[in-house]
This record gives structure tokens, C-alpha cells and sequence, in this order.
């Protein structure tokens, strides 16, 4: 039962990478305006997110390299945490819309599910399905 479960939610995030990665390169706009302003020539790293995010997402779909795709997509999550936190806090408009708690909390909150999901997803943790030694 787990091996289908760990399969389809694998798939599931690996279109959700590939379709943010297409994003931060098509549309990259939103992506500068959440960056912390600390970060160094956010135009380049908003692309290498991008191409991150579309590396990880394919990575996660071939079998020699998918445990390294989901370190890769956990510590990319880790990584980009901080924007998601300079958005909530600095109320950043995209579009000239902010996003309500309603938003920014959950999503916070989730960060860390979004890391252990690709560590799951790529099998490179059983935790907490795992057997226990």
C-alpha cells in the first residue's frame, strides 16, 4: 500500500515543482517581490530557483538520482522559507493584491510537511512509516 501512496504523491510533487520552477522563469516578477531584500542579484537567484525547482522535479522521476532530488527539494524548501517569511511579514503586494493570515499562516506552518514530503516522496525516509529499530 505504501509503495503506490509514495508514488503518486512523488508525482504530485514533482508537478508542483516543475510548475513553480516554470514560473519563477516565465513570470518572474512575483518571485522578486517576495525575495528578502538582503539577498544578492535576486533576478539571478529567482532563475536559479526556477531551474532548481524543474532539476528536482525531474530528478524525482529517475530512479538513480530521486533520493538526491529530494534532499535537493528539502533543502530548497528549507532555503527559500526565509521569502515566504519576508512576504508574510513585510505584507508584499503581488499584483497589487496583499494575501490575509489566512494565507500566510498555513503556509508557514506547512513549510516544514513540504520539506519532509520530499525527503518521503524520494525515499529517503520511512519516518514515521517506517519500521522502528
Amino acid at each position: 500500500m505504501k509503495q503506490p501512496v509514495r508514488a503518486a504523491l512523488r508525482w504530485l510533487l514533482a508537478l508542483a515543482y516543475a510548475y513553480a520552477g516554470y514560473r519563477h522563469l516565465a513570470t518572474p516578477a512575483p518571485f522578486l517581490a517576495i525575495t528578502p531584500p538582503w539577498v544578492p542579484q535576486p533576478a539571478f537567484v529567482v532563475a536559479a530557483t526556477g531551474v532548481a525547482e524543474l532539476a528536482g522535479a525531474l530528478g524525482l522521476m529517475l530512479p538513480p538520482v530521486r533520493k538526491a532530488a529530494g534532499w535537493g527539494l528539502a533543502l530548497y524548501a528549507l532555503c527559500v522559507w526565509p521569502a515566504n517569511i519576508h512576504h508574510a511579514l513585510a505584507n508584499v503586494a503581488i499584483h497589487g493584491e496583499t494575501l490575509s493570515w489566512w494565507y500566510h499562516g498555513p503556509r508557514l506552518a506547512l513549510q516544514p510537511l513540504i520539506i519532509w514530503w520530499a525527503l518521503w516522496a524520494s525515499g529517503s525516509t520511512d519516518w514515521p512509516f517506517g519500521k522502528r529499530t
